[in-house]
């Protein structure tokens, strides 16, 4: 399995950033995908993650501001980032599973080298 996070740069808060993760290796329509993050010194969290369906789910912290899409055409999940924060500031990693409760739980034994977020104030 390989997933490919790209799209991460600096921004000024207030700004918009948009995420993509390539995913090859698995059949893609069968899986939920998850965006999650990991700033300094902290743990990594789920930001947000779509079903097969395309159905939604996000982090508190970002609901309202970040929103995530799949191109199931194109093995494709995006992120779409606005009114950026400084506290958004992390690498951001994506991460796939047949089940939902795995992505919610991220806990995957393996992780690409993910993209950098960084928000300015």
């Amino acid at each position: 399995v390989q997933l490919q996070a790209s799209g991460g740069g600096w921004v000024q808060a207030g700004g918009s950033l948009r995420l993509s993760c390539a995913a090859s290796g698995i059949i893609f329509r069968n899986n939920v995908m998850g965006w999650y993050r990991q700033a300094p010194g902290k743990e990594r969290e789920l930001v947000a993650a779509i079903t097969t369906g395309g159905s939604p789910n996000y982090a508190d912290s970002v609901k309202g501001r970040f929103t995530i899409s799949r191109d199931n055409a194109k093995n494709t999940v995006y992120l779409q980032m606005d009114w950026l924060k400084p506290e958004d500031t992390a690498v951001y990693y994506c991460n796939a599973d047949r089940r939902w409760r795995a992505v919610l739980a991220g806990a995957f034994d393996s992780w690409g080298p993910g993209t950098l977020v960084t928000v300015s104030s």
